[in-house]
């Protein structure tokens, strides 16, 4: 009968299992111990290549007859047999190694470890081309043990060097053809007939509605966030607009002059002054009307509109802007940081005063 539901296990994957000190102790031996032979493996193999080249085979007989007969019957003759002991101690490691990866559970199915590492199970075959991966084996135990703490190889100097020229390397690659990408979008751009109107029947008219929804609710937004936080101030300029008003009214100039005249100047000013802020207060609170809302939307909705409209010399002047904000894109690519990270000097510490000095 066929499973309907997953699992529990598929569900909830196991939690991985950990490993004693000394367990782990051991497996940190092997890890150096496997590094090793391999440099070995790798360095015989180098030089049996060089060995298999007439003109540095007849240099080494040249130099050194003795070793190159010791070579040359010993381990020159039965090499494929001292290779396959390698071989057989590197299989030793992947059995090894798989067989912990499935008491730890490291992986969702026992079977996924030959394939995350791969190259160490290509690397056991004894041929030409993939007793190069070994040479991945060795680069995957150092990140191991980097891992653990127990080399710091971010401190050598064949490490920085690496990192510094890769990092040069990568970024002129990246560069070139982060250009040529811009350079060939300035050509799409330059060939392309009525880019702007294409943009705006497109791209924007099928968003219209969304986008006037959301310019119109932002401006409305903004307004009353801005009087809420400034109401204060709105008030006193309102208060101050009718008192200069009323101050330059010839008819109550008029008025003060009449017996009580002052007194009512006055109140008047008052009911002006409160009718005025009373209006401007019921106008910010009108924003939240659904009358305001519609009004907003027509008048954002009739400025996207004459936004949107194009003609041969919008279109053109469009492009021309595209065309500069690309070659402005250009330029700050091409912009080489790796020469500015060479020419900064180099500060190194001085311990006998305590300050960094240029290096």
């Amino acid at each position: 009968m066929l499973e309907t539901e997953p699992r529990q296990s598929d569900r909830h994957p196991r939690p991985k299992r950990r490993i004693s000190r000394f367990s782990e102790r051991l497996l940190l031996i092997w890890d150096f111990a496997i590094v090793v032979l391999v440099a070995i493996n790798l360095a015989l193999l180098l030089f049996d290549s060089l060995y298999l080249i007439p003109p540095l085979n007849a240099a080494f007989a040249a130099v050194a007859p003795s070793l190159h007969d010791t070579y040359d019957a010993t381990i020159r003759a039965n090499f494929f047999q001292i290779d396959l002991c390698f071989v057989a101690i590197f299989m030793l490691d992947v059995l090894l190694g798989w067989a912990i990866a499935i008491a730890q559970r490291r992986y969702v199915r026992w079977f996924f470890y030959p394939f995350v590492h791969w190259y160490d199970v290509l690397g056991c075959i004894p041929l030409a081309g993939f007793r190069l991966l070994r040479v991945l084996r060795v680069v995957s135990l150092m990140i191991r043990l980097q891992r653990l703490g127990v080399i710091d190889f971010t401190r050598w100097k064949l490490y920085r060097f690496y990192r510094t020229y890769y990092g040069v390397l990568m970024e002129e690659i990246s560069d070139r053809v982060a250009i040529n990408l811009l350079s060939d979008l300035q050509s799409e751009i330059r060939d392309s007939e009525h880019l702007t109107q294409r943009i705006s029947t497109e791209v924007i008219q099928p968003r219209k509605a969304a986008l006037v929804d959301e310019i119109a609710a932002r401006l409305e937004r903004t307004i009353s966030k801005g009087y809420a936080e400034n109401h204060q101030q709105v008030h006193r300029y309102v208060a101050a607009l009718v008192a200069r008003t009323v101050e330059e009214n010839n008819e109550l100039r008029r008025l003060r002059r009449l017996p009580m005249g002052d007194a009512v100047a006055e109140g008047i000013e008052r009911s002006m002054s409160d009718i005025a802020s009373r209006v401007v207060h019921e106008a910010i609170d009108g924003l939240r009307s659904p009358h305001f809302h519609s009004l907003m939307t027509d008048l954002v909705g009739s400025g996207v509109d004459a936004w949107l409209h194009v003609d041969d010399k919008t279109d053109r002047v469009t492009q021309q802007v595209l065309i500069d904000m690309l070659e402005l894109l250009k330029e700050q690519v091409a912009v080489q940081r790796w020469k500015n990270e060479f020419s900064a000097p180099r500060t190194r510490h001085d311990p006998a005063h305590g300050h960094e000095t240029d290096a």
